[in-house]
């Protein structure tokens, strides 16, 4: 059976003859009912503060438990990022290569067809100066012939007008200007 401080504030003991002072003992069992009420109260603020604890202790293992989870979920997610980033880095980085490469052969490509179209001109610059130089000395000797053969050609034109004068025919005379300027031009058949 246990004893509240109100069972021993309402007990009572027997007098007797030579017993203890009443009044000692009840003042005593008042002082003891207030320290057992004490005692009870702060077993009870006890009591309760520990079931808030444990009921706030419950709270913190179920957030610890989230906050594992969550921090799990964030190291996974955040080394699912990292590998896709690197797969995507890689990926770019390769097409990035191929798309140089490309431009580089293109590059090339066109640097070829320049240096061929070059050479190309070069050519045609060669070949045209050597048709203009051809045909600029062939105008010097055909100027250095005109020089030393003028007074030929003069005599020539003279015959030319009478011997059409002689004929009086057109096509004799058109035939004899003809002679006379094949003979101009070619002044080797003369």
């Amino acid at each position: 059976m246990s004893i509240t401080p109100l069972d021993i504030q309402q007990h009572s003991f027997k007098n007797r003859l030579f017993g203890y002072d009443s009044s000692a003992v009840d003042q005593f069992l008042e002082q003891l009912a207030d320290e057992m009420e004490q005692q009870n109260r702060l077993i009870l603020e006890l009591q309760e503060e520990q079931l808030r604890n444990q009921k706030r202790l419950g709270e913190y293992e179920s957030r610890e438990r989230v906050l594992n989870e969550t921090m799990l979920t964030a190291q996974k997610v955040a080394g699912d990022l990292r590998d896709a980033a690197s797969r995507e880095a890689e990926l770019m980085l390769a097409e990035s290569r191929l798309e140089g490469d490309r431009l580089l052969r293109e590059a090339d490509q066109r640097r070829l067809k320049i240096s061929e179209e070059i050479q190309e001109i070069y050519r045609q610059k060669i070949s045209f100066q050597a048709g203009l130089r051809s045909l600029v000395e062939g105008h010097l000797k055909l100027l250095d012939m005109d020089l030393v053969n003028m007074p030929d050609i003069t005599r020539s034109n003279s015959l030319l007008e009478s011997s059409a004068r002689d004929e009086g025919d057109e096509a004799s005379e058109t035939q004899v200007i003809e002679d006379a300027q094949t003979q101009q031009s070619d002044p080797w058949l003369s």
